[in-house]
């Protein structure tokens, strides 16, 4: 069943990379009370294992909680960090919905999901959402302990142009990476690992694709069969759907840029 969402009380739209509160709020938001801050420090202080995924998430479907999940499971992770980009770097013409709407979305999407957050990191820097800068900042935002491991959780799309990620071979250092298929046929992509890295990474990469069905659904796709109405039963989480009739957040015509 569709969760019910009151127009009136839904996050206001802001634009890309807009500083503020979001719904919500992680451990890290300063929206969040001293005495929840410090309950979830102690909590996450005990992990050892937890994966970041980034995206745009507009809006997330499907195919991102398959990913999530297929990694969970691959590499044993005790939780999931969904971090809403402000802007992707590799497509800075992009026009993405507000950041107080992905993250609505987000948070309707992980119901359920106990050991799934969402933190609004990027959202609160703004600007350009450089990964390897994330990675760099969790540890002592979320007050992590030392020997705690951190996977970064990636499609396997996001392997074509890798190489040209910021600092990609410092970020290779920091983080353990998990790539989740996201195209049935991974030859030209492992291709391109071993033109773009080192034998070493380009191998470490290969390794680190889990042995999973194909995630082919996109977000572009599903933001254009919105624009017309008629997007497929099961591509949405619940209440996602709703919400973003609701609200409106893709009808008609799209906006400048072709959205990722």
């Amino acid at each position: 069943m569709g969760v019910s969402v009151d127009p009136s009380s839904a996050p206001k739209p802001d634009p890309p990379g807009a500083k503020g509160h979001y719904p919500g709020a992680f451990a890290g938001n300063p929206a969040a009370s001293a005495e929840a801050s410090s309950v979830r420090a102690r909590e996450w202080g005990k992990l050892r294992r937890i994966g970041l995924f980034g995206g745009s998430f507009d809006p997330v479907h499907c195919g991102h909680l398959h990913v999530a999940e297929a990694a969970a499971k691959a590499a044993g992770l005790e939780r999931v960090v969904f971090l809403p980009a402000a802007q992707p770097p590799h497509k800075p013409e992009q026009i993405l919905a507000g950041g107080a709407e992905r993250v609505a979305m987000l948070e309707l999407a992980l119901r359920g999901h106990g050991d799934w957050f969402v933190d609004t990191l990027e959202l609160e820097r703004a600007g350009i959402s450089y990964t390897i800068d994330s990675v760099r900042e969790v540890r002592a935002r979320w007050g992590l302990h030392p020997d705690a491991r951190l996977f970064l959780v990636l499609g396997s799309d996001n392997l074509r142009g890798f190489s040209k990620w910021k600092d990609a071979v410092s970020l290779l250092q920091l983080i353990e990476p998990i790539i989740v298929p996201r195209e049935v046929d991974l030859g030209p992509t492992l291709e391109n690992l071993r033109a773009e890295f080192s034998p070493e990474l380009a191998a470490r990469l290969a390794r680190a694709i889990v042995p999973c069905s194909a995630v082919v659904v996109a977000s572009s796709a599903i933001r254009e069969a919105l624009r017309r109405g008629n997007v497929a039963p099961g591509l949405l989480p619940a209440g996602v759907r709703e919400y973003i009739e609701v609200r409106g957040i893709y009808a008609g015509p799209l906006r400048g840029a072709p959205r990722a």
